[in-house]
Parts: structure tokens; C-alpha cells; sequence
């Protein structure tokens, strides 16, 4: 099974965790409403000083990263004890790892902007209006802000 983490499952979930993810419309306290990324937490939002930032929230993204990763043993296990025995070929092993390391290196150009904001914890509250799932390569339409409070329209 040690063989199979490192192999299959470590890649997977780094995959997985940049292809599949959930966005969250949500108006934080004091501040833009604003779209979040991350599942089962939003862990990432855009930033609020200038227009190609990111907040990115460490405690969260670690929940996140390990949610997947956990997801996927679980998976891979149950598959591997009960189903038939996974033994991935040197080919299909590195062409995984080519992928995760894409991946890798793609978030870190992303997060190298030295615009960004990293918090330890999110410092604030938000109230979630809308939320749903999403893949990497589907746009997300931020939703009406209007249609959610109608009080702040000026007619």
C-alpha cells in the first residue's frame, strides 16, 4: 500500500484536487461579495487590493488537500483489498506524475504573485449565498448580487 500512495494516490489527489472543486458565492463581513473556491472549505478567493490577487487560507487548504488525499485511499484501498490487487505500470506511474507535477508547477506560478495574501485561518466571516460544483475548465458566472438583495438596488 506504501507502494500504491506514492504511485497513484499522492498524484491522483493532486490532480483531482485542481480539476474538481466547488465555488462559493459568498458576502464576506465588511467587505465585496466575492467568489470562493475550495471544497469541502473555500480556501481561496480573489484579492481585494488589486484585480490579479488571490487570499489564500492555509488552515483550509489543508483540510482540503487531506480530504482528497483521504477520499482517494479509501478508494484505492477498498479496490485494491477487496476487488482486485492495483499494480500500475512504470508508464502509467509517470505519466501521472507528469501530470501532478504540471499541476504543481502551475499553482506555483499562480501563487508566486507576490500580490497574494496567505492567512494561517480566514480572518473573516462570510454568509454563503450560492454554492455549487464545478470542473477546472467550466467558467463560473459570478451570480446577481441584486437578486439576493434586493433592498440595495437603486431604481
Amino acid at each position: 500500500m506504501k507502494q500504491l500512495t506514492f504511485k497513484l494516490i499522492l498524484p491522483l489527489t493532486v490532480i483531482s484536487f485542481a480539476t474538481v472543486t466547488k465555488w462559493w458565492y459568498a458576502l464576506p463581513v465588511e467587505a465585496p461579495d466575492t467568489l470562493f473556491a475550495g471544497f469541502p472549505f473555500p480556501f481561496v478567493c480573489d484579492g481585494w487590493h488589486t484585480s490579479m490577487s488571490l487570499q489564500i487560507f492555509a488552515t483550509e487548504f489543508i483540510i482540503d488537500f487531506l480530504t482528497y488525499f483521504l477520499f482517494l485511499f479509501a478508494l484505492v484501498f477498498c479496490i485494491n483489498r477487496f476487488l482486485t490487487k492495483i499494480n500500475p505500470h512504470n508508464i502509467l506511474t509517470i505519466v501521472v506524475w507528469i501530470l501532478a507535477g504540471l499541476v504543481i508547477s502551475g499553482a506555483s506560478v499562480i501563487t508566486s504573485n507576490s500580490d497574494n495574501i496567505f492567512y494561517v485561518k480566514r480572518p473573516f466571516d462570510i454568509e454563503v449565498v450560492e454554492t455549487s460544483y464545478k470542473f477546472i475548465w467550466q467558467q463560473t458566472e459570478r451570480p446577481d448580487y441584486y437578486k439576493f438583495h434586493p433592498e440595495d438596488k437603486k431604481e
